[in-house]
């Protein structure tokens, strides 16, 4: 199966171009929502993390207190390798088994940090969700009670822009509608499965 290595700045729109593809049926493995599958109580993940930095870092439930990781992570480098050593090696051994059992022409790995951690080398192609910086910026302080000091912490821990274009196999520029972005995916969505076709042995 052809597998897809979706990524893009935050607030770039990764979400909203997994949607549009899985409208089309498409299976979408996204880091994130697996990532946090493996810090719920009772996860070795969520364990290791406790080892780590001390029970402190949980809520009174027993819950991550994922406010509190991410103040630690991005206020101190060595701290969020070691947190990345933890969780990365995990989720994408999850979304490659997850991903052997799907029944579909490709699907779509969404990883954030596909380029920064190397994991482009475990996918066959790679697409980019481009968006300018003021956009991006304006959309996460819309979306979330992050301060500019950490919005900044972000966008410092994530490849440039023009890294992550220069490194690309395709793009999707998200700075219009939500019409417009899933044309875009209508058209790729046609190409992946051409694609796919094409490395499919009789």
């Amino acid at each position: 199966m052809l597998i897809i290595g979706l990524t893009g700045g935050i607030g770039s729109g990764k979400s909203a171009a997994a949607e549009c593809f899985r409208r089309h049926g498409v299976p979408i493995l996204d880091a994130d929502e697996i990532g946090r599958e493996l810090v719920a109580p009772g996860q070795t993940c969520l364990d290791a993390i406790v080892a780590e930095f001390g029970p402190e870092i949980l809520l009174a439930d027993n819950t991550l207190n994922r406010a509190k990781l991410r103040d630690v992570v991005f206020n101190d480098a060595n701290k969020r390798r070691r947190v990345e050593a933890i969780l990365h090696p995990a989720i994408l051994a999850e979304m490659q088994a997850r991903g052997r059992i799907c029944n579909a022409p490709y699907a779509i790995f969404v990883i954030p940090l596909l380029f920064e951690t190397g994991q482009d080398r475990y996918v066959n192609r790679t697409l980019v969700i481009d968006v300018a910086e003021e956009t991006q910026r304006q959309r996460v302080k819309t979306r979330s009670s992050l301060s500019d000091e950490q919005i900044s912490a972000i966008f410092a821990s994530q490849w440039q822009r023009t890294a992550r274009l220069a490194k690309a196999d395709d793009c999707i520029r998200n700075d219009g509608s939500l019409t417009e972005l899933a044309e875009q995916v209508a058209k790729l969505h046609t190409r992946y499965l051409q694609m796919a076709a094409d490395c499919t042995p009789p």
